[in-house]
């Protein structure tokens, strides 16, 4: 490898950077400005996650004879992974090789995201390929819409959820509205896995909008605590890059309001202040990581309040097939945590008016944006079924025939 594009800093797409500088890469690695911002938080808690696994492991290996084990990668990888990131601008032209050139644009997914347009020349004439990264939902607080892009000669796009379409963000924001009331109402706490980068900070900008308004609201009163660092560090990495703001983000910050704060908001950040909130009884909403409660605070969270049918649980977010929030979210009855089996009988909420991701119209919608139809299209992030729905979608639409990615070795000829 020469290069490497990164299109932005959820941990499915960085999460293997520092394994890459392990094993020898040490060229440039571009990403947005905003991006390149919010790497460093999340290789650094990544490589802390790693690190602290190994040893757990290794003390467990060692009591039964065995060898210890090496975490994946270390904090000095992930720092020395950092060392050759170069955050470019979106719009700027990079001249990446003799014959590579790219642009990043807007995909407005979280803070920084990017769709990248790569041109190759080869043979005396000059190919584009478009990568999408994650794209966004359109009009959704705090971001911009993804880009459209318009000529394309091969495109690679994400299909996350490419067979379902999203409630409307006012609607999920009214049913939120509604859990907490009603969860307040019944004494309970309600806790909202999120994802650290994104999800918590959009979150946030609706709240901040209840908590202002004139009159009593939901909130009046409500203590919402962000219970995750590396959320209240993305937040202040938001805060530091308003130039990605969409417009009426923007407006509000040159009036002299912070759309990511309020009253009753609270960033707690240690570890003791995390178990307190679980000892207090009052009724609280608790937003922490991670998202789909493979990892992090959010697991001590929902050993404490899952078997209370006082509490909520309100995801607002994709769950992925194998993990936690997914097996709750389609009804276990128990679950495992910390080697302890919980009931589940708190209240279950699916919210997929916030994910932050486009649905099958939105995908759709920026496959039709391009005039110059891509010769080809390859489909790539998301399951198995949503790339084979969204592929037939795509053609009965378009006339484009997609080339759906089914497993890693898969060679396609450009």
């Amino acid at each position: 490898m020469d290069f490497l594009i990164l299109s932005h800093a959820h941990i499915d797409h960085c999460g293997r950077i520092p394994l890459l500088v392990k094993r020898g890469f040490d060229g440039p690695i571009y990403c947005s400005d905003a991006t390149a911002v919010v790497l460093g938080i999340m290789l650094r808690d990544s490589a802390h996650i790693h690190e602290n696994e190994a040893e757990w492991k290794t003390r467990k290996a060692l009591r039964a004879g065995k060898d210890p084990v090496e975490p994946l990668y270390t904090t000095e990888d992930a720092e020395n992974s950092l060392k050759t990131v170069r955050p470019v601008r979106y719009g700027e032209t990079v001249q990446a090789a003799e014959d590579v050139r790219f642009v990043f644009r807007d995909a407005g997914h979280i803070l920084g995201s990017a769709i990248a347009e790569i041109f190759v020349r080869e043979g005396g004439a000059e190919k584009k390929l478009v990568f999408s990264g994650d794209l966004g939902a359109s009009h959704r607080p705090l971001l911009n819409d993804p880009t459209v892009i318009e000529e394309a000669d091969a495109v690679i796009m994400e299909t996350t959820y490419g067979d379902r379409l999203h409630e409307e963000n006012q609607s999920s924001l009214a049913a939120l509205s509604n859990i907490i009331e009603t969860t307040m109402a019944r004494g309970g706490t309600v806790l909202i896995p999120s994802f650290a980068v994104g999800r918590t900070q959009e979150l946030l900008y609706e709240l901040n909008a209840y908590a202002e308004q004139s009159g009593r609201n939901v909130l009046t009163g409500v203590k919402v605590y962000v219970d995750s660092p590396m959320a209240a560090a993305a937040t202040e990495a938001f805060r530091k890059n308003v130039q990605d703001f969409d417009a009426e983000a923007q407006a509000l910050v040159r009036k002299g309001d912070d759309p990511l704060d309020f009253a009753t908001l609270v960033f707690t950040n240690t570890t003791e202040e995390s178990k307190a909130l679980n000892r207090d009884e009052t009724p609280k909403i608790i937003i922490s990581a991670s998202g789909m409660c493979e990892a992090g605070r959010i697991r001590h969270h929902l050993k404490h309040h899952l078997w209370k049918r006082t509490s909520s649980v309100v995801f607002v977010g994709y769950q992925a097939e194998g993990t936690l929030g997914r097996r709750i979210t389609e009804g276990a009855k128990t679950v495992m945590l910390f080697g302890e089996e919980i009931a589940v009988r708190a209240q279950i909420y699916n919210l997929q008016g916030f994910s932050a991701h486009a649905d099958k119209n939105g995908l759709l919608a920026w496959v039709k944006g391009f005039t110059k139809k891509p010769r080809t299209l390859i489909l790539v992030h998301g399951e198995a079924e949503p790339k084979r729905a969204f592929a037939q979608t795509v053609e009965k639409a378009t006339g484009i025939r997609p080339f759906i990615v089914e497993h890693l070795g898969q060679t396609v000829e450009l």
